[in-house]
């Protein structure tokens, strides 16, 4: 039955968020599937679409989202001529995870785990030992790598397991936390230009019978960050890419699967009060919230100790017809983080969490004023976040 046209919407509820696909159609099924068709001990092809090969590479471009695909075919032909590879060729995208967010995908890529597993939950979370915020992408205030995700990367395994592995990305990358605990393991080989980087992951891709490639281009993302999807710097971009792609195809060498794909998708975000609500200006939203992390479409909120329902209420009652707003152990049960949570993630995760679900983003203008200016942004559930695309070229 219709409501009245008066009536308000009912507050979205926590079970109808779209869960990425974890266990079957997730950024972090994608290396396991390869490698077990490598023969590698202890993996299972999760994703059962793909076919293996003898060598695999993947190719991924930060910020570049099934959606955006679909909606250039002009900037990107060659892309866009691969949609109906994409996930072992029935045409469908995969899903990212939650949150739709780099340092969050870039683990669950590298390490062949969900979030709640692997112990990223964002683009930045609270430590459970200091009480203070951690930036999981910029690895800012600094902890063990190895005390904050412990399980070995799936480059790693292979690499012990006899598959020759490497990583080509920008030089600056080689000595992060965040490679260290999501994509080493075999040889880091650091390249400034997107051309050295396509020609490099094929020269690797051919040095052994069995090999395992990762290359990583992020400008896409950044300038979408910048000036938007929308923006002519933006699609300058996606073209440059699409170049790339179609440079390291053509240099496949025999029994090889190129895979591209992406940490997450993106969105731009009007300038106006009504698309943008600022944390720091908003009695509401701060009353009983001792930290705000995450990031403006995907939040963890952790409350004053036995302000947790009363943070709930509010943030539910404010929001709840724009987000998916959720307890932790709601958010948890609902399979948001995955279908397991390590002990020492479950602190990680916010007292409240809240998913964007409009088109709208909690900012936080004294707190994040390089976040909170962003055009382009990301991190929810959405299609245009969540969905990445997986598409293939083979040898």
């Amino acid at each position: 039955m219709a409501q009245p046209a008066w009536q308000e919407p009912d507050p979205l509820t926590v079970g109808s968020a779209p869960v990425p696909e974890y266990g079957s159609g997730s950024l972090a099924d994608l290396l396991p599937t390869l490698v077990a068709g490598q023969g590698v001990p202890g993996f299972t092809a999760a994703i059962p679409e793909l076919t293996p090969a003898d060598r695999n590479c993947v190719f991924l471009i930060d910020g570049l989202g099934w959606e955006q695909i679909k909606a250039h075919p002009d900037e990107a032909p060659f892309l866009h001529s691969l949609l109906p590879t994409s996930r072992g060729g029935t045409g469908r995208p995969i899903t990212a995870g939650f949150p739709a967010t780099t340092a969050t995908s870039l683990a669950s890529v590298g390490t062949g785990l969900p979030p709640g597993e692997h112990g990223l939950p964002g683009y930045s979370a609270r430590n459970p030992e200091t009480g203070e915020l951690m930036n999981q992408l910029r690895w800012r205030p600094w902890v063990s790598p190895a005390a904050w995700q412990p399980y070995p990367t799936v480059f790693r395994l292979a690499d012990a397991a006899g598959v020759r592995t490497a990583q080509v990305s920008a030089p600056d990358f080689e000595r992060t936390p965040l490679t260290e605990v999501a994509l080493s393991g075999g040889s880091f080989l650091g390249r400034l230009s997107g051309e050295e980087r396509m020609d490099t992951a094929a020269a690797q891709l051919a040095a052994a019978d069995r090999t395992l490639v990762y290359t990583y281009y992020s400008e896409v993302d950044g300038k979408g960050h910048r000036f938007g999807v929308d923006s002519d710097a933006w699609r300058g971009q996606l073209m440059y890419v699409d170049g790339l792609a179609r440079r390291l195809a053509e240099q496949l060498p025999p029994r090889s699967a190129l895979y591209v794909t992406a940490d997450h998708g993106m969105i731009d975000i009007p300038f106006d009060e009504q698309s943008r609500i600022d944390f720091d200006e908003d009695w509401e939203l701060r009353a009983g919230v001792a930290l705000l992390a995450g990031e403006g479409r995907a939040r963890h909120v952790y409350a004053v100790p036995g302000a947790e329902s009363d943070v709930l209420a509010v943030w539910r009652d404010v929001l709840g017809e724009q987000f998916w707003v959720a307890s932790r152990e709601e958010a948890i049960a609902a399979g948001w983080f995955g279908p397991r949570i390590d002990e020492r993630v479950h602190g990680r995760i916010g007292d409240v969490v809240a998913a964007a679900h409009d088109d709208v983003i909690i900012t936080a203008s004294v707190h994040e004023p390089n976040e909170s200016a962003m055009v382009g942004v990301h991190g929810s559930m959405t299609p245009v976040e969540q969905l990445v695309p997986l598409l293939e070229v083979r040898s």
